[in-house]
């Protein structure tokens, strides 16, 4: 396999190859597949060292599940994928952000409204859902075996699994008998900062990388000393190759390894799923109805229990538009329906809240369904019960030659582009210690 700089910078995947050739050295090139949060981090690391690198994206942009969506509008852009930089302390994101002079909200500083079965809530029924979510982050705490939320959460009654519930859709994507409690124990807390285009951000800041749009990665030979990748554009050969696609992509098999991933990685993989988390965005003509007279936030939920609690962004840093939010089961029901269908039932619940006044308002509307994204499949991972160290596992280089990262490998920031980011740079590190560089 020729491993040489030149062979590679003159393929006619670098697409800005004049641009990477001055930004490097003489080197064996390392290939980093997706150019989403983790990929982006790598690469830019890689740049910096001096190392040869192609950087490829299977899709029409960067960012991956960072992501603005503009299209309802100029005057509706809003962040179809991440929204908020978790643990905000330590997250490197927020420096970033302030930095670019980005527009922040600290989350939790709004009134919100909760309806149940279409109605305002009553005091009684307020006081329960305080009660089952007070209690929670007791009950949610490893104790000997690997549970799911769902089993943790049982041990504080009715009140507590309805409240697991809600937390595991709506902050996880996924249903609380399939979420590990001692993953979710892991990750790390902090300040939330509500970022006005946190897509647009990570796209930004990263803008100069050089980077092969398009360029479906579909099959990975590491039987060599080196690797060679195959993609609908044609071959790429490297000494290493940093993969940062989404577990749910690894998982559907849709990238051929050969020969196959070692039995250890394979088993990771199957204890990490993809949540749900979902997100319909509906325009409305703000000379219609003015959603800024109704409050911040309102969270429509159902009596018994049932996958239908969806919040409702209201006029999101005061644009015209009211953004959906759910997860688990029912969202993923959502996806598979498509657009239309997704945007008509949205429509539906907002006028069973606001009256039709509302219905009428509606312009337009978006799905952002990352669980039928192909390059996607998910929008982000999830330990199984009993699965909590399948993390860890896929962060061990196999054959010092295939790399994995991303958030699903984040440590405590694992779900967030936060955690992406990190373990992008920690995967391009470890690479170059491997090659001596």
């Amino acid at each position: 396999m020729n491993l040489d700089r030149r062979s590679l910078l003159t393929g006619s995947l670098l697409l800005a190859a004049p641009n990477l050739r001055a930004a490097t050295r003489d080197g064996p090139p390392i290939v980093v597949v997706g150019a989403g949060a983790a990929g982006l981090a790598a690469a830019d690391t890689l740049r910096r060292a001096g190392h040869a690198f192609a950087l490829i994206e299977a899709r029409d942009r960067i960012g991956g599940r960072a992501f603005t969506d503009r299209s309802l509008g100029a005057d509706c852009a809003f962040d179809a994928g991440a929204q908020y930089i978790h643990w905000a302390e330590r997250n490197p994101w927020a420096p970033i952000a302030k930095a670019a002079g980005s527009r922040i909200a600290v989350d939790g500083t709004w009134a919100r409204t909760l309806l149940i079965d279409g109605r305002p809530a009553t005091d009684a029924e307020r006081a329960s859902r305080r009660a089952g979510f007070s209690g929670l982050d007791a009950l949610l705490t490893p104790n000997g075996a690997d549970r799911s939320i769902a089993e943790a959460a049982a041990i504080g009654g009715p009140e507590a699994v309805q409240a697991a519930g809600g937390l595991a859709r709506l902050s996880l994507g996924e249903e609380p008998e399939r979420v590990s409690v001692a993953d979710y124990d892991r990750l790390w807390s902090g300040a939330d900062l509500w970022v006005d285009g946190y897509g647009a951000l990570v796209a930004s800041h990263f803008a100069s990388l050089p980077v092969a749009l398009g360029t479906i990665a579909e099959g990975i030979d590491w039987s060599g000393q080196g690797v060679r990748i195959a993609t609908n554009k044609g071959p790429l050969e490297a000494a290493a190759v940093i993969l940062t696609v989404p577990v749910g992509v690894l998982g559907a098999g849709t990238i051929r390894f050969a020969p196959a991933l070692p039995e250890a990685v394979e088993g990771a993989l199957q204890g990490l799923g993809m949540g749900a988390y979902t997100k319909v965005a509906l325009r409305l003509d703000p000379a219609r109805f003015d959603l800024r007279a109704v409050g911040d936030a309102v969270t429509a939920a159902r009596s018994d229990g049932a996958d239908q609690t969806i919040y409702f962004e209201m006029a999101p840093f005061d644009r015209p538009l009211a953004i959906a939010n759910l997860g688990g089961d029912g969202a993923r029901e959502l996806c598979t329906a498509g657009e239309a269908t997704a945007v008509a039932a949205m429509t539906d619940r907002l006028a069973g809240i606001l009256g039709n006044t509302a219905r009428e308002a509606v312009t337009g509307g978006r799905l952002a369904g990352w669980w039928t994204d192909p390059f996607a499949r998910g929008a982000y991972s999830v330990a199984r019960p009993g699965h909590a160290d399948a993390r860890e596992a896929l962060r061990r280089p196999i054959a010092d030659r295939v790399f994995l990262a991303g958030e699903a490998l984040g440590d405590g920031g694992a779900m967030t582009v936060g955690g992406a980011t990190l373990d992008g740079e920690r995967a391009a590190r470890a690479v170059l210690r491997v090659l001596g560089s």
